[in-house]
């Protein structure tokens, strides 16, 4: 098993950027990919971006694609988030995840483990 903790989130206005990290314990951390969702109120958690177990890979949503940047430190068992032009739309709580499937996944049924959530909100 892995325990995923988010931090970052906070209160940014429209434009601005934000940093969320996720620490991940227990099992080795580059044995996961890992991804980034996304729940804003009265709406169905949704996928951001994902990267493989070594980083390689990545792939994002089209609605993040070019503002957003996942990246891992594996020596540091950490996963970020860099969010940069943040838009009122992006307002949500977002959640780290780790799963097996290789190199990565793009649905929540993909995914095993997940952390509690940090929540970003934008204001305009």
């Amino acid at each position: 098993q892995v325990q995923l903790g988010e931090s970052g989130g906070g209160l940014v206005q429209a434009g601005g950027s934000l940093r969320l990290s996720c620490a991940a314990s227990g099992r080795t951390f580059s044995s996961y990919a890992m991804g980034w969702f996304r729940q804003a109120p009265g709406k169905e958690r949704e996928f951001v971006a994902s990267i493989s177990r070594i980083g390689a890979s990545t792939t994002y949503a089209d609605s993040v694609k070019g503002r957003f940047t996942i990246s891992r430190d594996n020596a540091k068992n950490t996963l970020y988030l860099q969010m940069n032009s943040l838009k009122p739309e992006d307002t949500a709580a977002y959640y780290c995840a780790a799963t097996t499937y290789a190199p990565y996944g793009t649905r929540l049924s993909q995914y095993d483990y997940w952390g509690q959530g940090t929540q970003v909100t934008v204001s305009s």
